[in-house]
């Protein structure tokens, strides 16, 4: 086709898509200005994408046709078939090629601008029987060509039903079967897993989210982070009680078959000689004493007292994992990966195998058990005046609960007198912190926790056995702070900087209790953990180490191996390699503490929503958003701290507030708490 055109002379282009008529005004360069029939606007175009259609000037000085003459004039099905059938027969050198309107005179009675125009749009529609070329002429589709054609919009139409079924599948308002998820191309998990991460990691973002966008209106999923959570609920993609914080994590997957077994077989070693065994105190014969929750399945600390020449020793005995466990292990490497046990309302993801860790490792009623123990005389002062720490045997004689614990102190029957001398022991310990500064929160604290699919709010209280139990395990830290200190032993202390607390006159201010303790906490630093011993404000000691819990937490199970190997003259682990596992362990722990946290604010409102008519008393604490009216109060009925709407003009700290539920609704994650 001769594309050498002149202004006047009538032209096709396509436009965004849209094959069109128009008639060429004027040549500018490398551009041509064109004019459309009906009320198209004159529009400028690359002169390489203009086609001449009329190089006989069959047509001058006729009228484009209207978009509606065009749409009247389209070829009839039988003719372009005929047309197909007549130009698809073999020709020399290949099959035929002709222009738009040589194709034209074949198609269209009669032959004019308009069917031309309605030929042009049908080439470019979906149509298989003529292909437009590069060349721009027209050849007709061969037989083979045809076929596949049908075979692709078979297919093509095949997979617009299977993602049409799918789309209907997904928009439906209901969990889905587990043979309806299979039913889903393997695609979708894909989606779902970037839709989940998203609600994880930035659910600002929901709304912005490019993937999110393009599939938003189709499955009728709205705009931000709750919409998109309840979709996902509703469609049983995602659990209402399970942090999504917890997916993804250390936590998320069971310990694998390998592990368990491997917990096993220590298990079954665990009554065998072990190294390091021969190192070990007897300590049999003592009254031991562990005080847990009610149901608490790993033991891992426990009180002795014994009184020798009239003096009295404060024991604390620690489990020792280290006896089976070896480093860098199998089982050690996972415990370093998860860095600690997990608390969740539902329960715990514990950081060894419960077959060890609630197993050999803890310390269990009326057997004998390895422990780390530590023994402490304290001063008139409370003090420490001696200390010893060695590896031991121990036999624990009473398994108690807290609340065993806080009778036996109150009453200290005849011959059962220990746990009260102990507790009377350790408060002395607490009140000599107290006089080097330490800040104490004795308050009750709330903790929401789920058995059997009832939902209970536990608060701790801080009776007498609580307190003297954490005095304990604050004096075995000091104890192993002041032992690495002294034989230039690395370990991971825990240090808090000094802060500035509000003074007495201010504090005198405000009413002693919740509103007191929030004002001191405000001005209170982050703890760090380091391998160098600095002070611990709020503690108040000069140096401190998490010991307690080496089932529990990796950190405390390093502690335990550096002394073990000072105490056996073996070389410990040095600075460099012990702060690489602290900053291997900080990415765990910041995700346990924020998993945790997301689990607790789930079940608040859970409790709130069964509870939308409670009206709560609430003290003022302080303004988290005072242009929002956003503030911290707590509620001393759940012995919590919540955040919510203030409506008062202008409260005080410490200030009465009535407490309602405005908003309570865990499948979409909100809580909107009013008080007036």
């Amino acid at each position: 086709m001769n594309n050498s055109i002149q202004p006047g002379d009538t032209v096709a282009v396509v436009i965004k898509g849209s094959p069109l008529f128009g008639r060429l005004l004027s040549i500018k360069g490398s551009k041509a200005v064109l004019s459309f029939g009906g009320q198209r606007r004159d529009q400028g175009l690359p002169l390489r994408d203009v086609i001449a259609i009329d190089p006989e000037h069959l047509f001058d000085g006729s009228e484009l046709p209207a978009p509606e003459q065009v749409q009247d004039s389209a070829p009839s099905a039988r003719a372009v078939v005929e047309a197909w059938q007549l130009l698809e027969t073999d020709q020399p050198g290949g099959l035929a090629r002709l222009s738009l309107c040589e194709l034209g005179e074949l198609v269209l009675t009669p032959l004019n601008l308009a069917g031309l125009a309605a030929l042009w749009a049908w080439l470019h529609g979906n149509q298989q029987l003529f292909r437009w070329r590069r060349d721009r002429l027209i050849q007709p589709l061969s037989r083979e060509e045809r076929a596949s054609l049908r075979r692709q919009r078979r297919a093509e139409r095949e997979a617009q039903q299977h993602e049409q079924r799918q789309l209907a599948l997904l928009r439906a308002e209901r969990g889905l079967s587990d043979d309806e998820r299979l039913e889903l191309d393997p695609v979708w998990d894909e989606r779902f897993s970037h839709w989940i991460q998203l609600l994880k990691d930035n659910p600002a973002a929901v709304g912005s989210d490019l993937d999110l966008q393009q599939w938003s209106a189709a499955l009728s999923i709205g705009s931000d982070a709750a919409d998109l959570r309840q979709w996902l609920i509703v469609r049983g993609l995602l659990d209402t009680n399970e942090p999504i914080g917890l997916r993804g994590s250390v936590w998320s997957r069971c310990f694998p078959s390998d592990l368990v077994e491997e917990a096993n077989r220590l298990v079954a070693l665990s009554n065998e000689e072990r190294p390091g065994d021969e190192q070990r105190i007897d300590l049999t014969h003592l009254a031991t004493y562990s005080l847990d929750d009610a149901g608490t399945r790993e033991i891992d600390d426990a009180l002795s007292l014994e009184r020798r020449d009239g003096v009295d020793w404060i024991w604390i005995h620690i489990a020792d994992p280290s006896r089976l466990i070896d480093i860098d292990s199998p089982l050690d490497q996972e415990a370093r990966r998860r860095a600690t046990s997990l608390y969740l309302a539902e329960g715990v993801m514990p950081m060894l195998p419960l077959e060890l860790a609630a197993g050999p490792l803890s310390l269990r009623a009326g057997q004998r058990c390895a422990a780390l123990s530590v023994a402490v005389r304290l001063d008139e002062d409370g003090a420490v005046a001696q200390q010893r720490i060695a590896r031991s045997w121990i036999r624990l004689r009473y398994g108690l609960t807290y609340t065993d614990g806080d009778e036996l102190i109150e009453l200290a029957p005849p011959g059962d007198e220990a746990l009260s001398d102990l507790s009377g022991l350790l408060m002395l310990r607490m009140r000599w912190r107290r006089s080097k500064g330490a800040v104490m929160f004795d308050r009750p604290e709330g903790r929401f926790r789920r058995s059997d699919g009832a939902l209970a709010l536990q608060v701790i209280d801080p009776s007498p056995s609580r307190l003297m139990v954490s005095e304990a395990m604050l004096l075995m830290g000091a104890v192993v702070a002041g032992f690495g200190q002294e034989h230039s032993l690395p370990l991971p202390f825990r240090s808090q900087p000094a802060a500035e607390l509000p003074s007495s006159d201010e504090l005198d201010r405000i009413p002693e209790g919740p509103a007191r303790d929030a004002a001191i906490k405000r001005c209170l630093s982050r703890g760090v953990q380091g391998t160098r011993a600095m002070p611990h404000f709020s503690l108040g000691l000069e140096a401190y180490v998490q010991a307690t819990s080496p089932i529990r937490r990796y950190a405390d199970l390093v502690a335990h191996r550096q002394i073990i190997a000072q105490l056996s003259a073996l070389a410990p682990m040095d600075e460099e390699r012990l702060r690489e596992v602290i900053d291997d362990l900080d990415d765990p722990l910041r995700q346990s503490i924020q998993i945790s946290r997301e689990d607790q604010r789930h079940w608040q409102q859970v409790w709130f929503a069964e509870h939308q008519n409670t009206v709560c008393s609430a003290v003022f604490l302080r303004w988290l958003r005072p242009q929002d009216r956003l503030a911290l109060v707590h509620v001393s009925e759940l012995a919590m701290d919540l955040v919510g709407c203030v409506s008062a003009d202008n409260p005080a700290p410490g200030d009465a507030l009535e407490l309602r539920v405005g908003r309570a609704d865990p499948v979409r994650g909100e809580l909107q708490l009013q008080l007036a």
